[in-house]
């Protein structure tokens, strides 16, 4: 999520210089989907080193409503076993009932739920094995890497955003998805926009000196089930993200 919001950054920084600014919510119908989301980075550093970074998320988009799921690879369970037998550790040497609560929130593992509130997005984590529901005030919003833009969270990208870059001649494999590119001052920005199902299926981002490039590919995937994530919480405990802070 932190890359894509590096993603947002360089589309709200070109826009600016280009004197676009987004306008809020598009308010056009737009499907529901189920989403596979993979994420790629590498950024070059002053020391020399390459620093590449890669993961994967499973999104629900639903109107109103938007569940995301960070995809884990099946050989991920070693280190989990490894980091919950260091906590187990220190929890034997822990006098603070609220440190090891903390330990235990993790907000990238943990599904987030971002949803409508009247006219305000908010932003939630849906911990189903403690069967927990931790809300998230605005104020952290930024602890949790969420920027507040429920057209980010929604559409990827804003759609506003999205209609001031040029479309380009640039063929493109799927139907009803064009390309539409820029650059400026060496720093390119490209994303394959699907007009019908207003979303992004690919945003690419870098410069041309190569000291960064950043990537998001979204595959649609075929629903499982019929069955909304949040909306099986039913008895689950309400907390807040002040409880789990030292």
């Amino acid at each position: 999520m932190k890359n894509l919001s590096l993603l947002f950054a360089a589309c709200t920084l070109i826009a600016a210089t280009t004197g676009t600014v987004s306008a809020g919510t598009i308010s056009s119908a737009v499907p529901d989907l189920n989403l596979r989301i993979q994420y790629f980075s590498k950024v070059l550093t002053p020391e020399g080193v390459t620093r590449e970074a890669r993961y994967e998320e499973a999104m629900l988009r639903r109107p109103g409503h938007v569940w995301v799921t960070r995809s884990l690879p099946e050989n991920i369970g070693a280190l989990q076993d490894d980091h919950q037998d260091q906590g187990k550790d220190k929890k034997k040497v822990s006098l603070n009932a609220k440190e090891e609560q903390h330990k235990h929130f993790n907000h990238v593992l943990i599904p987030r739920h971002i949803f409508m509130d009247g006219n305000k997005p908010r932003i939630e984590f849906i911990n189903a094995p403690e069967k927990e529901v931790i809300a998230i005030p605005p104020s952290e919003y930024a602890n949790v890497n969420f920027d507040g833009s429920w057209e980010n969270a929604f559409y990827l990208l804003d759609p506003v955003l999205v209609k001031a870059i040029p479309v380009s001649n640039r063929a493109s494999t799927i139907s009803g998805a064009r390309w539409r590119e820029r650059e400026k001052n060496g720093v390119f920005q490209r994303v394959l926009w699907d007009e019908q199902k207003q979303i992004p299926w690919v945003i690419e981002s870098g410069d041309n000196a190569g000291t960064f490039y950043r990537r998001v590919d979204v595959k649609l995937q075929a629903a499982t089930s019929r069955e909304l994530p949040w909306q099986n919480i039913k008895g689950y405990a309400h907390k807040e993200y002040a409880d789990f802070l030292d």
